[in-house]
C-alpha cells in the first residue's frame, strides 16, 4: 500500500504537534507519561512561594506548585501537582519552609505513616508554615535590635554630657593634666635611670649583702634545726611542772603555812622578832661599851664589878 503525500504530512503536523505539547510541558516541569494528582492547599500567607515552586518529601522533589490564588475570605489557595506513585495520607502536613538563605520557599509534605488512608486527587489540605533560618535569625535579632538602639541612645547621651564637661576651661584643664602626667612620668624614668646607677655602682655591695643573707639564713636553719632535735617538749613540760611548785609554794605562803607564811601573816611573831634585835642590838652596845663585864681577866683575884644594865631610852619604852 502506498501512502500519499497527504498522510505523510498529517503524521508530520501531528507528530510536531505531539513533540511541541510534551517539550512545552517537559520545560514547565511536567512529564507527560507521568500520572500526577492534583492537591489544594489552602494557607494564610505564601511569602516567597512562586509558582513552579518545588514539592518535597524528606528532601526529595515530588511534584511542584501549579498556581496559586486568592480566595474572597483573604487566603491563598495553592494547586499541587504530585507524582502518583507516592503514598499520602488524609492526615499529611503540608507545610511552607525555606531549604536556604539564597534559595526560594518550597512546600514540604510530612505523610503520616500511621493513617492507611490514602488521599485522593482534588482534596483540600489546611496548610502550616516551618520558620526558616532568616525568619529564625529574625526573631533573634529584633530584641538584639532594639537594645541596640538603646545602647545608641545612652551613647548620644553620654556623648552629649562629655561635650558639656569638656567646654573651653574642661579642654584647658584636660591638655594641663596630660603635660603634667607627661611630666611626672619624665621625673620616674629620670628616678628610675638613678636607680639603675646605684644598683650598678654598688652591685658588689648588694651581692656581699645577699651571701649574708644566705649566710644567715643558712645559720638561722641550723637553728632551728638544733631546736627542732632539742627536747622543747620536755622543757617546757618541766618549766610548767616548776612553775606549777611555785605557785603551790606561793599559795601556801598566802595561806600562813610554813616559816615564811607564818612570818609573813603571825603578827606576835613579828614583835617577837622585833623585840629579839632590838635587844640584841642593846647587848651589843653594852659589849662594846663595857667589854670587861663579860671578858675579865684578874691577875691578883681582883673582884667583879656588880652588873647593871644599860640606861636605854628605847628599852624602858618597851618595857614600860
Amino acid at each position: 500500500m502506498k501512502i500519499t503525500k497527504e498522510v505523510k504530512t498529517a503524521i508530520l503536523v501531528i507528530s510536531s504537534i505531539v513533540l511541541f505539547i510534551w517539550g512545552y510541558s517537559y520545560l514547565k516541569g511536567k512529564d507527560l507519561l507521568t500520572h500526577y494528582r492534583t492537591f489544594f492547599v489552602e494557607y494564610a500567607s505564601v511569602e516567597g512561594l512562586t509558582g513552579s515552586s518545588a514539592v518535597t518529601i524528606n528532601g526529595l522533589v515530588v511534584g511542584k506548585v501549579v498556581q496559586i490564588k486568592l480566595q474572597p475570605s483573604g487566603k491563598l489557595l495553592v494547586e499541587l501537582q504530585v507524582k502518583n506513585d507516592f503514598p499520602i495520607s488524609k492526615s499529611s502536613k503540608f507545610n511552607i519552609y525555606e531549604p536556604g538563605l539564597i534559595a526560594s520557599k518550597q512546600i514540604e509534605i510530612i505523610p503520616n505513616l500511621m493513617d492507611q488512608s490514602e488521599a485522593t486527587s482534588g482534596m483540600l489540605f489546611k496548610g502550616g508554615v516551618h520558620q526558616g533560618l532568616t525568619d529564625l535569625v529574625g526573631e533573634k535579632l529584633a530584641p538584639i535590635q532594639e537594645k541596640l538602639g538603646n545602647v545608641l541612645t545612652n551613647a548620644d547621651k553620654l556623648l552629649i554630657g562629655v561635650n558639656n564637661v569638656l567646654d573651653a576651661d574642661g579642654q584647658a584643664n584636660l591638655k594641663k593634666t596630660l603635660a603634667e602626667l607627661s611630666q611626672t612620668i619624665a621625673q620616674f624614668h629620670k628616678a628610675s635611670e638613678n636607680i639603675n646607677v646605684i644598683l650598678e655602682d654598688n652591685k658588689s655591695k648588694i651581692g656581699g649583702m645577699v651571701t649574708n643573707f644566705n649566710k644567715v639564713s643558712s645559720d638561722f636553719s641550723k637553728i632551728s634545726d638544733s631546736l627542732n632535735k632539742a627536747d622543747l617538749g620536755k622543757t617546757v613540760k618541766n618549766l610548767q611542772v616548776t612553775i606549777d611548785k611555785v605557785d603551790k609554794l606561793m599559795t601556801g605562803i598566802e595561806a600562813g603555812k610554813g616559816t615564811v607564811g607564818k612570818l609573813m601573816k603571825d603578827e606576835t611573831l613579828y614583835i617577837n622578832l622585833s623585840k629579839t634585835s632590838k635587844e640584841l642590838e642593846l647587848l651589843m652596845q653594852d659589849l662594846r661599851l663595857n667589854p670587861t663585864r663579860y671578858i675579865n681577866v684578874s691577875l691578883f683575884g681582883k673582884k667583879n664589878k656588880t652588873y647593871s644594865p644599860p640606861v636605854s631610852d628605847t628599852l624602858k619604852k618597851d618595857k614600860k
